[in-house]
């Protein structure tokens, strides 16, 4: 059993937290080039993804919870689980700042070209691919 909960915790890691990184990645140029319809795609793209990494932390839990011994009280794991929840936060601040970037854009008012959400969307992506490096980081050194 543990070795399915292994597989299936490694199996949503790469499938949705890769994508998800190269979809947040990649909104702030369709947002400079004032493109729409891809920064639409851009954001189902994110919302869908984002749920499914919701895999990741399940399937590890499960993972913990089956092979005992108190893994998950171990502070790397804690530092990893924590650090989880706050890239979930982070990316529903992105899917809302992806919602009102194709609002504003939607309207093509001249007087905001949604350079707030642009700079804010590139500087959480980019700290939300730190926080997958470190939490990949702890996954594998410590343990």
């Amino acid at each position: 059993m543990s070795s399915l909960l292994l597989w299936l915790h490694i199996g949503f890691a790469i499938f949705t937290i890769g994508p998800l990184t190269a979809a947040t990645m990649a909104a702030p140029r369709a947002i400079r080039g004032k493109n729409v319809p891809v920064l639409q795609n851009i954001q189902r793209t994110t919302r869908i993804y984002s749920i499914g990494s919701l895999g990741v932390l399940i399937f590890g839990l499960a993972l913990g919870l089956s092979i005992g011994a108190g893994v998950l009280g171990r502070w790397y794991m804690t530092a990893s689980m924590t650090l989880f929840i706050v890239a979930i936060v982070l990316l529903v601040i992105v899917d809302r700042d992806l919602r009102t970037a194709v609002r504003v854009l939607d309207t093509e008012s001249p007087d905001d070209d949604a350079k707030v959400q642009n700079g804010r969307i590139a500087a959480i992506s980019g700290l939300l691919s730190v926080i997958w490096l470190v939490i990949l980081f702890l996954m594998v050194v410590p343990g």
